[in-house]
Parts: structure tokens; sequence; C-alpha cells
């Protein structure tokens, strides 16, 4: 578990990483290959992932990434659909199960492999 700070050093929130038993076994790598067949994202989408997965708003990713708020709803939509997931949370979740972001990464990154 780790602490996430605000700038005025009070604690945000905590995060916890879990892993599967089986996994506990294995020697830590920087991160698992991608297995083949998974799913690959154009590189605009895996920034909007990536965001998504590290709790920033739409306004947010809009600004930093140049897109309206429309664009970025767009876009978070599609990939909703296409996870077949029915929010945010649970789209960064089906994207950590299918193994699309680098392991023990904080802010979360998109494997390189996973972008096209």
């Amino acid at each position: 578990m780790t602490a996430v700070n605000r700038p005025s050093g009070e604690v945000a929130t905590l995060l916890v990483l879990l892993r599967r038993p089986e996994d506990t076994q294995r020697p830590e790598k920087d991160h698992e290959p991608a297995p083949p067949g998974g799913p690959v994202l154009s590189a605009l989408d895996a920034q909007v992932l990536e965001g998504v997965a590290s709790g920033e708003s739409t306004v947010q990713l809009a600004s930093r990434l140049y897109l309206s708020r429309q664009g970025i709803e767009y876009r978070v939509g599609q990939m909703l659909r296409r996870f077949d997931a029915p929010n945010r949370p649970a789209l960064v979740a089906r994207a950590h199960a299918l193994g699309m972001f680098a392991v023990g990464q904080w802010p979360p990154r998109v494997l390189p492999e996973r972008v096209k």
C-alpha cells in the first residue's frame, strides 16, 4: 500500500496493488509480455486510458490533451464499449486484467506493445 499525498502533504488516497497467489511465486519483472491477440490502442486512446486510470476528470484530460470535453467523452465511450465496461472504474479494472498497464508504476502507463 502506498499513500498518495496532496501538495500540502495531506494524504489524499491510498493505492493498493493486489496480486493473484500464483504471481507471488514468480520473480518480479518490469512488465509482463502482452498476451497474443490482446487489445491494442491508438496513442491518443492510450493517453486517455492512462488519464482515466490516474483519476483525471474529463475537463482535465481535455485540457492536457488539447481536445474538447466531447472528444474525451467520445473516446472514453468507445473504450467502454470495446472493453464491455459499464463505467470508468470498470474500464480501468478490465484494462488492468488484460495486462494493458506496466506493473508497479504510478501514474499508470499503457505498455508500449499495446499501442499502435
